[in-house]
């Protein structure tokens, strides 16, 4: 989806509007692929993927925090059926979890993480990933 520059600009500061086009990045499990938007400003992550109407197989958000800690997550403003991995910074999946729309739930982490993956729901069954798989994450800079 291409946006103009002004476009961008009203969406970063707009908190009801889905975030702007964000850097991506491809994450590896082995043969699995996954290409992740990357939220690593706290706006961006506190926006994540609310008011998206889409999300196809394949793709993601990853949310990156500055160090590692607890962290929780809710589906507030959110239409679409997710499914979240909470990854150590050695891209270790430490836990999986199912999100439902709209539910304002907070579904924490039960161990300190670095970050954490949106997908579509059941993308991670469907593509034979569970806890203890681990994802080569590029360097971000």
């Amino acid at each position: 989806m291409a946006l103009s520059c002004s476009a961008q600009s009203a969406n970063k500061d707009d908190p009801n509007k889905p975030n702007p086009t964000l850097k991506t990045l491809t994450l590896a499990a082995g043969d699995v692929k996954v290409e992740a938007e990357v939220a690593a400003t706290e706006l961006e992550r506190n926006r994540g993927l609310m008011f998206r109407k889409t999300l196809k197989d394949g793709k993601g958000m990853l949310f990156v925090f500055e160090a590692d800690q607890k962290v929780a997550f809710w589906m507030k403003n959110t239409s679409l059926p997710l499914s979240l991995a909470y990854i150590s910074s050695d891209g270790r999946i430490l836990q999986i979890l199912d999100l439902q729309p709209f539910s304002e739930q907070s579904r924490p982490s039960e161990r300190s993480v670095r970050y954490a993956l949106e997908v579509p729901q059941g993308w991670f069954s469907r593509v034979g990933l569970k806890v203890g798989d681990t994802f080569e994450i590029p360097a971000l800079k």
